[in-house]
C-alpha cells in the first residue's frame, strides 16, 4: 500500500506520516523534502521538485518490492499527481491520497514547535490560492484544524 500525505507547509504532513507509520506495520515514511536536502546544492525550483518526486517514487518502488508499505509526504499539484500516477500505476499496490486541509488561519499560525518564516507564510497563501488544499485529483480531504495528530491518524486509519 502507498499512502501519499498531501498538504501545504505546516499542515501536519510529517507529524501525521510518522505517527501513521508507527500504526501500520512494515511501513516506511519517505519525506520528499529530506531527499532534496540530501543533495545540498539543489535549491528549490520546479526542476528540483520534479527530480525529488522521481527520487521518492524510486525509493517507494524499492520498499514496495521488499513488501513494505510506504507513506510519502509532500505537497502535490495536479501536474505532479499525473506524473506520480503514471510512475506508480504499474505497481499492484493500492495507492491512497490523503490531503490535510486545515483552515488557512490555523495553518498560518505556528503549530507545534514550528516557527514559520516569511517565505513559508507566502508559500502557504500561494498553496491555498491555487487549491492545493482541495485538489482536483482523488483524495480524502481532512480538515485537521481542531484535531490532535492522533485524532487525524485515527481518521485516516478508518479510510484504510
Amino acid at each position: 500500500m502507498i499512502i501519499w500525505i498531501n498538504g501545504t507547509i505546516n499542515s501536519g504532513k510529517t507529524t501525521i506520516s510518522k505517527l501513521l507509520a508507527c500504526k501500520i506495520s512494515n511501513t516506511a515514511h519517505i519525506e520528499v523534502d529530506k531527499l532534496r536536502e540530501f543533495i545540498e546544492f539543489m535549491p528549490l525550483s520546479d526542476e528540483v521538485i520534479e527530480i525529488s518526486l522521481e527520487n521518492a517514487v524510486s525509493v517507494a518502488r524499492n520498499f514496495i518490492a521488499k513488501d513494505f508499505n510506504v507513506i510519502i509526504s509532500y505537497p502535490l499539484s495536479m501536474n505532479n499527481y499525473d506524473k506520480i500516477i503514471e510512475e506508480l500505476v504499474t505497481l499492484d499496490d493500492k495507492i491512497i491520497f490523503i490531503t490535510l486541509s486545515p483552515r488557512i488561519e490555523a495553518v498560518l499560525e505556528n503549530r507545534g514547535s514550528r516557527e514559520l518564516n516569511t517565505w513559508e507564510t507566502e508559500r502557504i497563501k500561494h498553496h491555498y490560492s491555487t487549491g492545493l488544499n482541495t485538489p482536483k485529483f482523488p483524495s480524502i480531504i481532512i480538515d485537521n484544524s481542531d484535531q490532535t495528530p492522533e485524532e487525524t491518524v485515527a481518521e485516516i486509519l478508518k479510510h484504510l
